[in-house]
Parts: structure tokens; sequence; C-alpha cells
């Protein structure tokens, strides 16, 4: 267990009070006790850090003599301390490499010595296991598929033949990686004609999948995942999407098809993006929007109606299904008309 000290020397910041206290993990101010280390981020609830029995303090310069009596350490950003002094408590378990005696690896498939594939997992010929990879129990790694050094596959992962992924992304379990995307042609007596869907799926570096995602393969071209993306869980991205770097999505988000969505942007959860539209850098778009035009300008999108009572919103719909007739009278009324068009009388 480390001293304050110990980690203000590994991740800066500025130090007030006691070094030698010892703390073994983070926890909210209202919860935090003995050993434990709490972090103020919203200054709404800075009452409440005298009251906190917590061993010391990650805090804001304007926050910095709030509990003298106590070791704090302040930083500009107290919420970035505080994810960094919690991966520092809790690093990533150390992959111990080796093929489990259940695991099916197949003999034309390229696996690094210090890989790790635990019980149940397939490796298909031809697929490529980098340095320090983990194939977690129950998955599939398809044919030609390539994982770069240090990343990790949960259980149950599908990863289809020929896709790539980065160095140092993790996977959570039941995400499918280029299933197929949704191509169909109709016939002329209304069957649909599957569309052979012959790309990848391609994702960069630091990539974070979240469980039951899936990203579908390319059409044609590929289905692209930028560096450092973040993607939470039950999220479906379909064939030919783009998404740029460092962009971060929340759960039940759906994208359809060959959408562009640029880097560093954020979509909140359960929106939805519909086919062959283009978002440009740094747009958030608010929780349960529908996007259904390109976004061209960097800012804050939001497409959304809260909640009524039931017969409140069947007036005001019923208010809405005349909304057209409503703007063509005053239409009217600017041009001096009346709604039928005769010249309205004084």
């Amino acid at each position: 267990m480390p001293r304050i000290d110990t980690l203000v020397e590994a991740l800066g910041g500025e130090l007030l009070g006691d070094g030698s206290v010892v703390v073994h993990r983070v926890a909210p101010l209202d919860e935090a006790g003995e050993g434990e280390l709490a972090f103020l981020a919203n200054p709404r609830y800075r009452s409440r850090l005298k009251a906190s029995r917590a061993a010391a303090f990650i805090v804001g310069p304007d926050a910095r003599d709030e509990v003298s009596d106590r070791p704090r350490i302040v930083t500009a950003d107290p919420y970035l301390y505080w994810a960094r002094v919690a991966r520092f408590l809790h690093p990533m378990p150390v992959v111990e490499g080796g093929v489990h005696p259940l695991a099916v690896v197949d003999a034309r498939a390229s696996l690094h010595a210090t890989a790790a594939v635990e019980a149940g997992a397939v490796v298909e010929a031809g697929a490529v296991i980098g340095e320090g990879v983990l194939i977690g129990a129950g998955s599939y790694v398809g044919r030609e598929a390539r994982i770069g050094r240090g990343s990790r596959i949960a259980p149950r992962v599908s990863i289809y033949a020929g896709c790539v992924i980065g160095e140092n992304c993790i996977i959570h379990a039941g995400a499918v990686i280029g299933a197929d995307g949704f191509g169909f042609a109709r016939e002329p007596s209304g069957a649909w004609l599957k569309i052979p869907q012959t790309g990848r799926v391609l994702i960069g570096d630091e990539v974070e999948i979240g469980a039951n995602t899936t990203i579908d393969r390319g059409a044609l071209g590929d289905t692209v995942i930028g560096r450092g993306v973040k993607l939470d869980n039950q999220i479906q991205i379909a064939h030919n999407v783009k998404i740029g770097e460092h962009t971060a999505i929340a759960g039940m988000v759906g994208i359809a098809g060959s959408t562009t969505i640029g880097a560093r942007c954020m979509i909140g959860g359960q929106a939805g993006v519909i086919g062959h539209l283009f978002i440009c850098d740094d747009v958030v778009v608010s929780a349960g929007t529908l996007v259904t035009k390109s976004i061209r300008a960097p800012g804050v999108y939001t497409a959304v109606l809260p909640q009524q009572a039931h017969g409140e919103w069947v007036r005001n719909f019923a208010h809405l299904r005349h909304l057209g007739a409503l703007v063509d009278k005053i239409h009217a009324l600017e041009r001096g008309t009346d709604a039928a068009g005769a010249p309205q009388q004084d």
C-alpha cells in the first residue's frame, strides 16, 4: 500500500500535510474512511469535505485549505488525478503466457510466446497474436485476424476473419467484431438478395470496446475505429462506419452504415445516427438524440423531448398534426391575404 508522497512522486501534484499517510483505495467523500483517499471534483460537494472521514484528499486549488488537519494532493483536475490514482492502486493483472490444454490453436497461427489463450478459446489458421495478448475463455479469433501487443480479449468475444485489433486494446465479454454488415438488394419479387460483405474491421491502438457491442465488417472497404476510441456496452456500429481518434460513445447507441464520425466526439446513450452522414471533430451529441443530417460545425447538439403525462402528450401531438396549417395561416397574414389566398379586408 503506497504512501501519499509516493503517489505524488509518481503522478505529480502538490502535497500538503503528512506525506507518510498510507492509503489502499480511493472512495467517495461520504463513504471514505481509514486508509482511503477521497476526491472533490464538483464544487457543490465542497461542504462535505470536513465531514468526510477519509485519510487524505485530492482537491483543486480553491479547496486546498478546506481540511488542513489531513494531507491533500492539490491538482488542477481532481477527477483526472483520481482516475490515475485508481489505475496506480489497481493495475491490470500480468498476463501469464501459455495455451490452456482445452484451447484450440491452429498450427498455422502465429502466437507470441508471452501470449495466453484460455480454456475453450479457438485461434484459426493465419491469425497473428502479439506479445502479451490475452485471449479469454471461449473466445474466437478467425482466420488471418491480427491482435496487437498487450491487447486483452475477455471471455466469449468473437473476432471474425481478417479483422485487425491494435495494441493495448480491451474488448469485453460478448463483443462481436467483424460480423456481416446488413447489406441486401431487393429482387423484383420482393425477396432480399444478400450482398457479400468483403471488407474488414480495423481497430486502432488503445481502444476499449464494451460488453455485447457489435462492429460490422465493411461491405467493400473497411469499418475503421480510430486510436483511443472508447465504446460502451451494447453499441451497434454498422458496416463502413469510420470513427475518429479519442471519440467516446455511451451505451445503446446505433450508428448506421457508411457514416463518418470525427475525432474527440462524445455521443450520449441511446442516441441514433442514420447512414451516410458526416459528423465533424469535437461534436457532442446529447443522450437520446436522433441525428438525421450531417454536422459540420463543432458544438453540442440535442433533439429530445422531456417526458410528459400521457394525456398531455396526446393533446400536444394533436396540435403538432395541425402545425402545417398554422404555418400557412401565418404566411398568409404576412402576405396580407387570408388562408385561401384572397386579399384581406380592412
